[in-house]
């Protein structure tokens, strides 16, 4: 019987190169499916890797509805993904969105994964209403729901990517300390998006009727910033032992920002992101446990992920 080709867009980024190792490197999934990785070019490094490792690398346009056919035509599933930061537009980020939708429905697609986030606006009834890249992505679930393609939408946590080097870090003394906008009691769905993003989606493939119409919350664990920072004291006990955890106030976060480049609304943007996660809860109070139940491997921890992490290089 011919393997199903599932599409995976976004396949040299973070969540779609996840999925794709996660489907190949499966004995369950890889007899089962194949892999269509999808990228602006084909030539890159990076998908010639791809390609190396099994999948069918094929380049398309989230712009171009022609090219999306190409590379949905004939797949069973698809993960869809978007990038807001590459342009820090909603706008397009929408269109795009709505473009993979519209294609899977032309196309008969048996099973959408939608990397999706919450409306934070209606969440918030309007508090914080600049989250576009959270907004931006559930107006897209919305469409999908109202179009009728069969879907499942994997809600990825918040990157522990984005923590060594950034907030956790050394300054010019050498004294380590954590630094967020927020409570030291906020809790924090981290996840491992370059690890863990492809064991979700993959088990959302292979547990289809189980998970159709659902939200599936990608994150390992509620992590408190106190815990994050007990996590590196353990972990490097020597940089640890005078680390500190520092709440920053709303308005040097957003000047740190500034600092690096980011546009006033972009500064604003995440701010409200920082004051979703204790304000409202960054899944609006959820729990992940059904959720994290779907996986039939163990999801990275906080501290195995710092372990050896280049951006501590400095840390002991």
């Amino acid at each position: 019987m011919p393997k199903q080709i599932i599409t995976v867009f976004g396949a040299t980024g973070k969540q779609g190169g996840s999925v794709v190792a996660s489907i190949l490197n499966s004995p369950a999934a890889s007899t089962k499916f194949s892999v269509r990785a999808i990228t602006r070019d084909v030539t890159k490094d990076s998908a010639k890797a791809l390609a190396s490792k099994g999948a069918e690398v094929v380049a398309a346009d989230l712009s171009d509805k022609e090219s999306l056919r190409k590379a949905i035509k004939g797949a069973y599933g698809v993960f869809g993904v978007t990038d807001f930061w590459s342009d820090l537009s909603a706008e397009r980020e929408i269109t795009q969105g709505k473009n993979i939708a519209d294609i899977c429905k032309e196309e008969n697609v048996q099973h959408l994964v939608w990397s999706s986030l919450l409306d934070v606006t209606k969440l918030t009834n309007g508090v914080l209403s600049e989250v576009r890249h959270f907004d931006s992505k559930a107006t897209v679930e919305e469409y999908i729901r109202e179009l009728g393609v069969p879907a499942t939408f994997f809600l990825p946590g918040f990157y522990m990517a984005n923590i060594p080097g950034m907030n956790l870090r050394a300054d010019p003394e050498g004294k380590w300390s954590l630094a967020l906008p927020m409570p030291d009691d906020a809790p924090i769905p981290l996840f491992a998006a370059e690890h863990d993003t492809g064991k979700f989606v993959k088990a959302i493939f292979l547990k289809r009727e189980d998970t159709l119409g659902k939200r599936v919350y990608g994150a390992t664990a509620y992590t408190t910033p106190l815990q994050i920072l007990d996590a590196f004291k353990k972990v490097y006990p020597v940089s640890g032992k005078e680390a500190q955890f520092h709440r920053l106030p709303n308005d040097m976060f957003k000047g740190i920002l500034g600092s690096m480049g980011m546009p006033d609304f972009a500064q604003e943007e995440l701010l409200q992101n920082m004051r979703l996660i204790y304000e409202y809860g960054y899944y609006g109070g959820e729990k992940l446990e059904w959720s994290t139940s779907l996986v039939d491997e163990p999801l990275t921890t906080w501290e195995e992920y710092i372990k050896g992490n280049s951006a501590l290089a400095g840390a002991q």
